[in-house]
């Protein structure tokens, strides 16, 4: 019996013993009266709606909910989707990204940050962490461009999305064609791996894909032609599967794919990295929204930005974002779910937690302590002043919407009933009134490598 099945039998137990019926146990259960003929038919739910379910049952007298829980065996199928990182939604994704302006403004801090940079020979060292499809980097490396127009740039972007890798890749001809001393590198590899291009375990290290494509011709069609050529590699070495213990996503094979401009060989020979031999000496580090608001302390300071730090050369530069909160957006969610809260982790705490996760190293680092003033910055849904008006239309209300719910993290299962009426709707609509728009805040942290204490 798998995980789903048990589910079901245990709420039909429940309402023979209770003597209601499904529809009712829905309703008094998660608030949801179709819940049980969508479990029949196959839906999948979340492990917090799993433990709702098992509260309730135990409430009304059944099985304890520690007891429910164990005959849930695997759980891995049920609790993957609440686990699963939150930014790879792709439809709300790529709606918020074209309807919102936060890579933009992300961006163009970052070059505020970069400018702060101090490169050294033989290039200026990048690294994207979680590059999604690449809006906030290709504006990053205009911006670069136009500062550093005759230095070489070492670009390292993580993504383990397939459509993301595939959205970012066709952002990138005119930036071989405009800047042709580029050495692009994407991977796949965890935060712990990707500043190295290697596997700790030695097994994913001999069974790594390590691809170099020179790209010919000198023109952006050239290049675009070339990188669409990339697709079925792509779909070979960037399948992705979730971890039955977190939920997160893995990547099945470990793979590098470097991309330069073959004209530029030569001149790009000690930039272009050697499997093995990768240096991790980045002079800017741009972590832009790398991990869900709720995933735990510990795993946000160990798994991601101490490592990235780590990753920084002398005086190197490290930019984090996360999510804020306190803004109309999180009014708006909180008209709905009045006790939702899901910035648990302000940039004060995750830095005391980055500080203990360095140790001894700490001290080569200074974690910067800024004011609000300075980290704390707003980013709004891309409207018309007339389209907030008496009448505004359906698409702006499903954007507005989507962007909030998307930003304070809303489980599908939870916004599936929040949108069976439409209160949401009207709260969407009397947010956008009063505000003018919709707007958000995120938050920024800077860690910086000492150049004294190397």
């Amino acid at each position: 019996m798998t995980d789903a099945e048990t589910l079901l039998a245990q709420v039909e137990e429940a309402c023979k013993r209770l003597k209601i019926a499904q529809t009712t146990f829905g309703r008094q259960a998660v608030n949801d009266g179709k819940f049980v003929s969508r479990l029949q038919q196959g839906g999948r739910v979340t492990l917090q709606t799993v433990e709702r379910v098992h509260r309730f049952i135990a409430e009304q007298g059944g099985p304890s909910a520690a007891t429910l829980r164990s005959a849930i065996i695997g759980r891995a199928e049920m609790s993957v989707e609440h686990s699963f990182r939150f930014y790879d939604n792709r439809q709300k994704y790529l709606m918020f990204v074209n309807t919102s302006s936060e890579k933009q403004v992300i961006a163009d801090r970052a070059l505020q940050q970069l400018a702060l940079a101090q490169p050294r020979p033989p290039a200026i060292r990048l690294f994207d962490g979680g590059a999604g499809d690449g809006t906030a980097l290709t504006r990053l490396l205009r911006g670069a461009h136009r500062r550093y127009a005759w230095l070489p740039f070492y670009i390292v972007a993580k993504e383990i999305s397939l459509e993301n890798v595939r959205l970012m890749l066709e952002k990138m001809p005119d930036r071989f064609q405009e800047h042709p001393a580029t050495v692009l590198v994407v991977t796949n590899l965890p935060y712990t791996e990707a500043p190295w291009l290697n596997p700790r375990n030695p097994v994913d290290a001999s069974r790594m894909v390590w691809e170099e494509v020179p790209l010919d011709g000198t023109t952006a069609g050239d290049f675009e032609e070339a990188i669409a050529e990339l697709q079925p590699f792509l779909e070979r070495n960037w399948r992705v599967r979730r971890s039955a213990a977190t939920g997160r996503p893995l990547h099945e094979v470990p793979a590098v794919l470097i991309l330069y401009r073959r004209d530029h060989r030569f001149a790009l020979d000690a930039v272009i990295p050697r499997r093995g031999r990768a240096s991790a000496d980045f002079d800017f580090v741009l972590l832009s929204q790398p991990y869900s608001a709720r995933a735990e302390l510990s795993f946000k300071a160990e798994k991601i930005v101490a490592p990235l730090a780590r990753a920084l050369r002398l005086s190197g530069q490290l930019m984090g974002v996360h999510s804020f909160g306190d803004d109309p957006g999180m009014e708006l969610i909180q008209t709905i779910w009045p006790d939702e809260a899901p910035f648990v982790h302000k940039r004060q705490i995750l830095m005391a937690a980055v500080q203990a996760e360095l140790g001894r190293d700490a001290r080569k680092f200074q974690l910067h302590d800024l004011s609000d003033e300075r980290s704390v910055f707003r980013y709004g849904i891309q409207t018309l002043d007339t389209e907030i008006d008496q009448s505004i239309g359906s698409s702006t209300l499903l954007a507005a919407w989507n962007a909030a719910s998307y930003v304070a993290q809303i489980e599908d299962d939870r916004l599936s009933v929040a949108m069976n009426s439409d209160r949401y709707l009207e709260a969407t609509r009397q947010t956008l009134r009063e505000y003018g728009g919709l707007w958000f805040q995120n938050e920024a942290y800077i860690i910086s490598r000492r150049a004294d204490l190397g």
